[in-house]
């Protein structure tokens, strides 16, 4: 009995958009926002194993939650020092943390840039700022963070 998850989910990797969409409204009671056929087969793999093994123990869920509070790579305000706001070159807390790529498509090309302690790289070229990496790749003015979607 417990194959059976196993050979939905192998049966739904092929399937149409629309099937997919079906199969995750059936599963969650809620119509699918997503267009991505990845996506819904992911997140229908887990709630049809999660339907025949059982979930996260509730203090399992409660751990996880902790754990993304304490270390969320991108946004975790925390793992930065706090003493950096006194010295007059702090980092802008809207960034990520250094060694997140920001991805960003553009005119038809992915744009991928690793954010550093001090500036980005883009293309081998360091930069001190977003706005100058966005102009230098737009030929106009641009705000670094409204290009970038920051």
């Amino acid at each position: 009995m417990r194959d059976n998850a196993m050979v939905q989910i192998m049966a739904l990797k092929e399937a149409p958009l629309d099937a997919l969409q079906k199969k995750y409204s059936e599963l969650y009671g809620k119509d699918a926002l997503s267009n991505n056929r990845t996506y819904l087969w992911r997140r229908i793999a887990y709630r049809l194993q999660e339907l025949e093994y059982g979930g996260l123990s509730k203090k399992a869920q409660k751990r996880l939650k902790e754990l993304i509070e304490l270390y969320d790579p991108i946004n975790n305000r925390t793992l930065r020092s706090k003493s950096i706001k006194k010295r007059p070159d702090f980092r802008d807390e809207r960034l990520p943390i250094p060694g997140t790529v920001i991805v960003k498509n553009y005119k038809g090309q992915k744009l991928e840039v690793k954010v550093l302690e001090k500036g980005f790289e883009y293309s081998n070229k360091i930069y001190k700022t977003l706005t100058a990496l966005a102009q230098e790749i737009t030929g106009s003015h641009w705000s670094g963070y409204e290009f970038f979607n920051i």
